[in-house]
């Protein structure tokens, strides 16, 4: 049995349920269906990514069977995504020329070097790692990146070339480019609402080729996909970087692997809740990374987890990693009889395809939700999105400021706990005494409560507090401190007990301690409590320290 357990976390795809006739007949409709969508989709997301368009195929193929098989989450769509093309052009962006050799080399080592540290992050553990980026820092990069999506599509959506520099320099404009566009826009958002299990991309791709080549748009000087090649991928072995590149694609690198692992989580933890099962982050990050390494090996890009192709997935039923399989060998049999079809695809429906992948994004209405929640998360959220935007194209800065300004603020709520005196409610409960305007538990008496862990971090504040209190109530006889909430005791927290303990005993008043939980009151037994400070008294209930504050005698 334990070689058997281990056997399946090395090969997680041991553990898939025996396939039947009935359940390989639904994976294979469920993989029909992502893999029609992913076809048109991979082709636009390369060009987003300033790849020869052909890798989008490539990096839906052999990336996608490697995830299926070594990640734990067996129903995600793998391959090319909007954010993280983004962030691999925006990270090259003044390296290399976009589709030169450089640039695709460039790629290639972005894709194998966050490969190799999302792996080594899955075997070591340290998924918990990824929890650094908060929710509101992730919605405000996310709704940046959009929006920059949004402005470099809109030339190629308008008919204006590729970028807004081609743009300015175009002479000749087609008015059926941006029809195109509009039109194909149009329909994808209308499918969407109605009808999402339809593979409707893939409809308006090959209506849209085939208007295009009836009305000789190409001909004509309209921008189409053209020849793209029909063959396997093949290995391919990076050029080595100098020492200096290898350094600029560091924080890159760091990013694209934060980013493109937090979409894993958003499809990964929506498949966890659906099976009832607990998301294994670490084995996730194996398999994506895994994947990562062989869509660079195969001369493409850095692949992730697609919200809407994982979405789809489970939609059209797909209940195993055997849907992934079948949309790879979907993505497989177009290679050889679907490449003439997307020639005469015009450039502009490329750019509706990847429009329809982000505008959802785009949501202004969370900002607000948000400063209803916490102005100060809001504020941080603002600062990432703007930052994002004024960085373009190195997007990283977004994030990093993101980063760092919620662990600042998380370090100042951890630094600054909250510490209120209590009071008895009307309903028996101790509450807030100045929210709620209530008296003391008893005559020249301070119970308070510290609503953190007592430890290096937290001890100044508490200690600061008491200090304020008595200098501020000289008559004071008693103080008792209410320890429910008090989760963890550190070394610096038992030697401030100790030291108030003493310091209140000199002062001739009482210190109690009320309702200390287990591992704290383990803490404080190893620290031998009793004889450094065998003045404290102990109460394990809210009633015994009220009759005992009150008669001031031990129970």
């Amino acid at each position: 049995m334990p070689t058997t357990s281990r056997l399946h976390k090395l090969f997680p795809f041991l553990a898939w349920p025996r396939p039947t006739a009935g359940l390989l007949r639904s994976e294979a409709m469920a993989g029909l269906t992502v893999g029609l969508m992913v076809i048109p989709q991979g082709v636009a997301y390369a060009a987003l990514a300033g790849m020869p368009l052909i890798t989008g195929i490539y990096a839906s193929m052999l990336p996608a069977l490697i995830a299926v098989l070594f990640s734990a989450s067996t129903r995600l769509g793998v391959g090319p995504t909007a954010l993280s093309c983004l962030l691999i052009s925006a990270s090259l962006t003044g390296l290399a020329i976009p589709g030169s050799a450089e640039w695709i080399n460039l790629a290639v080592w972005l894709a194998i070097l966050s490969g190799l540290l999302q792996v080594g992050l899955g075997m070591l553990r340290f998924g918990w790692l990824l929890n650094l980026v908060n929710s509101p820092v992730l919605m405000a990069f996310t709704q940046a990146a959009a929006i920059l999506i949004v402005l470099s599509q809109l030339p190629a959506f308008l008919g204006l070339g590729g970028s807004w520099s081609q743009a300015l320099q175009q002479a000749n404009w087609l008015w059926q480019a941006p029809l195109f566009g509009a039109a194909s826009l149009a329909i994808l958002i209308l499918a969407r609402r109605w009808r999402p299990s339809l593979p409707t991309v893939l409809v308006v791709v090959l209506v849209t080729s085939g208007i295009s080549y009836l009305i000789g748009f190409e001909a004509n000087g309209g921008r189409v996909v053209g020849v793209l090649p029909s063959d396997l991928p093949q290995f391919y072995l990076p050029v080595m970087l100098d020492l200096a590149t290898f350094k600029t694609l560091f924080v890159p690198t760091l990013i694209i692997t934060l980013v493109s692992f937090l979409e894993t989580a958003s499809s990964a933890k929506v498949d966890s809740e659906n099976r009832g099962e607990r998301w294994n982050q670490n084995q996730d990050l194996i398999g994506q990374g895994l994947a990562k390494i062989a869509s660079g090996f195969s001369g493409a890009f850095p692949t992730s987890s697609s919200f809407s192709r994982s979405a789809l997935n489970l939609y059209a039923g797909a209940k195993t990693g055997w849907a992934s399989i079948f949309a790879v060998l979907v993505v497989f049999v177009a290679l050889f009889v679907f490449m003439p079809v997307l020639h005469h695809v015009p450039q502009a429906v490329l750019a509706s395809i990847v429009l329809i992948a982000v505008i959802g994004l785009i949501k202004p209405q969370t900002f607000v939700r948000l400063w209803q929640i916490s102005k100060i998360e809001a504020c941080i959220a603002g600062a990432t999105f703007l930052i994002t935007l004024v960085a373009s194209p190195q997007l990283y800065w977004g994030v990093l400021a993101g980063v760092v300004l919620s662990l600042s603020y998380f370090m100042y709520q951890r630094l600054n706990p909250r510490i209120i005196e209590v009071g008895l409610h009307t309903d028996g409960t101790l509450r807030d005494r100045k929210e709620w305007n209530l008296p003391a538990l008893a005559q020249h008496t301070y119970a308070f409560r510290i609503d953190a862990g007592l430890d290096f971090a937290t001890t100044p504040a508490f200690e600061a507090k008491v200090a304020d209190y008595l200098a501020e109530h000289p008559s004071t006889k008693q103080v008792c401190l209410i320890a429910q909430s008090i989760d963890r005791l550190d070394a610096t927290g038992v030697d401030a007990l100790i030291k108030l303990a003493m310091q209140l005993d000199r002062n001739g008043m009482i210190f109690s301690i009320c309702g200390l939980k287990s591992p704290v009151e383990n803490t404080l037994k190893r620290a031998k409590l009793s004889t450094f400070a065998p003045q404290i008294k102990l109460y394990r209930t809210e009633q015994q320290m009220l009759q005992g504050l009150q008669s001031n005698i031990v129970v």
